[in-house]
């Protein structure tokens, strides 16, 4: 494929933000717009790099790694243990777990009794105080594309559906969708792993390598195959 850096114009901005593990939605418009108009052009490139580029077909971009970093597996395992707790919490208020997190809210005036609640599932999670649960969960889900803070409310972004296909992918016996509107089906919450456990496939990256150095050894790599089949 001949690919045209220079029309590539968000190349730089989607490359570091994919390269830290944020996953691209439409609250980034410039960046998802053109990663859609030219993905296969972006899918070629990255791939030279060692990076696999998905596009949910819900609305996001992310990247898959040849190789996870083992520090990714606790980071991946608190995300999809809260949002276990979130789904178990909405439906026991009567509310909609799906419409709130696709697309809804909730507010920072909620967490302290959701950790109250659940203390000792959010135990597993090394979550013991209000703060940890801000910087260890709420804080990695903002950098990481899963949600917004606007001025203490969370709004819930198109990522989220990975660790809602989690939810769904560990109800064995019963029919999930069902049970999100009933508080006598309470979900299995994930068990976290020691950190050399397996990765989840909701990892989040952690890469010694510099994005600036990784994107210039992509560049050059593209440009040595366009070389060779000239």
């Amino acid at each position: 494929m001949n690919i045209d850096l220079k029309e590539m114009t968000q190349l730089a901005a989607a490359f570091r933000d994919l390269f830290k593990g944020y996953h691209i939605s439409r609250s980034e418009p410039e960046c998802y717009a053109q990663l859609s108009s030219m993905q296969d052009q972006y899918r070629a490139l990255f791939r030279a790099l060692g990076f696999e580029l998905v596009c949910d077909p819900r609305g996001f971009y992310y990247f898959v790694p040849e190789q996870v970093a083992p520090q990714v597996n606790k980071t991946a395992q608190r995300l999809a243990l809260f949002t276990f707790i979130l789904v178990e919490h909405l439906a026991d208020q009567g509310r909609d777990p799906l419409s709130v997190l696709d697309g809804g809210s909730i507010g920072r005036d909620e967490l302290p009794a959701l950790l109250e609640k659940y203390r000792d599932l959010f135990l597993q999670a090394e979550v013991t105080t209000f703060e940890e649960l801000e910087d260890k969960i709420i804080r990695r889900l903002v950098q990481l594309g899963f949600a917004e803070d606007s001025n203490g409310v969370y709004r819930f972004l198109p990522p989220m559906h990975r660790f809602l296909d989690v939810c769904l992918s560990v109800q064995h016996d019963r029919d999930l969708a069902a049970s999100l509107h009933s508080s006598d089906l309470p979900l299995p919450a994930p068990v976290l792993l020691d950190d050399d456990g397996d990765a989840d496939a909701t990892a989040v990256i952690d890469i010694e390598e510099s994005e600036e150095n990784a994107l210039a050894r992509a560049m050059a790599e593209e440009r040595a195959a366009q070389e060779m089949d000239a």
